[in-house]
């Protein structure tokens, strides 16, 4: 069923439960998450960068809407990381479901500002709003973009911002990085700075850079409070690794032969994110 964030993240944050936020930038891609969250009876955001929206065109979202209203299972269609009015504003009349603007590079009353405005426009037709406060870092110069050094979210300055924007969910820097890890880089989250966030702002929390984390402290997360975490780099590099072992037969060349196999194997990988998540069976509570 297609549903906004809010519903999702509203069960999600009472039931304290993490929903995955899987990237996509394939029809095959989505095919994969769509069929594995209905197995495993997982609520869950299709979520879309506008980098991956310039790749597929708005216009495959009818027929990603289509999908998400026969599924069994409560889906929303979610602009990810979205930079600008303008680019939120396509993404709600293209008819995503939920919306993010992400102005965390910004001056502080900057990003309440545009955060504000954003809402006001999607609060209007029901379409809710994901904000970002603090700096998630990056592992490489491939993809999404981060920061070179994590400026992590302050308490004080979260609930500033919820109470000044209304913003439904908010993303915030506890150590998590874009992309994929160096093995020279082990990453540590900050749960003690989760915990007093949670405790002040009492909504949805969601964790940007869920990728490539140890299972620990992710398991960790969910209990602390997160209650969206966005999957890109884990899914797509099974999905590419498994697709580069096919194309060792240089005589593949059909679809329908080719892309199978990559989607098991983003399949068993969102699977595995799903059960770590607690999401799985969720479904149920809608």
């Amino acid at each position: 069923m297609l549903t906004t964030g809010n519903e999702i993240l509203a069960v999600a944050h009472e039931y304290r439960f993490a929903v995955p936020a899987f990237n996509i930038s394939s029809y095959s891609m989505l095919r994969a998450v769509v069929d594995v969250c209905e197995e495993k009876r997982s609520p869950h955001i299709i979520a879309i960068h506008p980098d991956e929206l310039s790749h597929i065109r708005p216009e495959m979202l009818a027929s990603m809407i289509l999908i998400a209203r026969k599924s069994t299972v409560p889906t929303a269609i979610h602009l990810d990381h979205g930079a600008t009015y303008g680019q939120v504003l396509l993404a709600i009349q293209s008819g995503f479901t939920s919306v993010m603007i992400d102005k965390s590079f910004a001056p502080f009353e900057e990003n309440i500002a545009e955060t504000s405005r954003v809402v006001q426009a999607a609060h209007a037709v029901g379409v809710s709003v994901e904000a970002e406060l603090g700096t998630i870092g990056v592992s490489d110069k491939y993809g999404e973009t981060g920061s070179e050094e994590i400026l992590y979210t302050d308490p004080d300055d979260a609930a500033r911002f919820i109470e000044a924007t209304g913003a439904d969910s908010l993303a915030i820097a506890i150590g998590t990085r874009h992309g994929l890890y160096p093995s020279e880089v082990k990453p540590e989250l900050r749960l003690d700075l989760l915990a007093q966030i949670k405790e002040r702002l009492g909504i949805p929390l969601v964790l940007h850079g869920g990728s490539n984390n140890s299972d620990k402290e992710i398991a960790g997360a969910v209990r602390g409070g997160i209650n969206k975490i966005n999957i890109s780099s884990d899914i797509k590099a099974a999905y590419f690794l498994r697709m580069r072992e096919v194309l060792e037969d240089i005589h593949l060349r059909e679809p329908n032969v080719i892309e199978p196999p990559c989607e098991e194997a983003m399949r068993q990988c969102a699977a595995q994110k799903i059960d770590l998540f607690e999401s799985a069976g969720k479904a149920d509570l809608f």
